[in-house]
């Protein structure tokens, strides 16, 4: 296993290393009802949701070398989403993306999920690349499309407040049970 560079960057964003200067900002993404139409039972409510957050992401990356990252806009330094490639059981990576309402529909969600993939591959190029989203949420599932994820499974989401939710996992390859299990926790 290797570890990406950090910061990394693609051509119009930032990716570092979260850190607790962050949290405001990240809050302010986390408790945008906009941002959580399609799990709302996931936004934040208080600052320290958020700090909670970072912390798992801060000890992910001491722990592999990767992580979430907080993303940036080059061009003025704002923080606009956060996403990478976090570990998931041990047995895949699980690659997220979201970005500040703001800021949504202009490319940056399939920017960063094409370099979180790339560092995934990089850094344990034998761990499959997994997302997993609502199927109700067509905005991330054409995002994992444009970057070359494929539709493994579907079934019910488990722990979802919501009863009726799909989760859809997408993978770039065929995934053995122990890491569709994990996809599905």
């Amino acid at each position: 296993m290797t570890t990406p560079s950090d910061p990394a960057s693609t051509g119009r964003l930032t990716l570092s290393r979260p850190v607790p200067d962050d949290i405001a900002a990240l809050y302010a993404i986390c408790s945008d009802p906009r941002v959580w139409w399609h799990f709302p039972s996931l936004r934040h409510t208080a600052p320290e949701q958020t700090a909670v957050m970072v912390g798992l992401w801060q000890r992910g990356w001491d722990d592999l070398g990767l992580g979430v990252w907080t993303v940036r806009r080059r061009d003025d330094g704002r923080v606009i989403g956060y996403g990478g490639a976090s570990d998931l059981g041990g047995v895949a990576w699980n690659l997220g993306y979201r970005i500040s309402a703001d800021e949504q529909g202009k490319g940056f969600a399939t920017e960063l999920a094409r370099a979180g993939l790339a560092a995934a591959h990089e850094a344990d190029p034998d761990k499959p690349v997994i997302a997993y989203l609502l199927a109700h949420n067509e905005p991330s599932a054409n995002v994992a499309k444009k970057i070359g994820l494929e539709l493994v499974d579907s079934g019910p989401d488990a722990g979802n407040p919501d009863r009726s939710a799909v989760r859809l996992v997408y993978a770039d390859r065929a995934l053995t049970p122990a890491q569709l299990a994990a996809a599905r926790r």
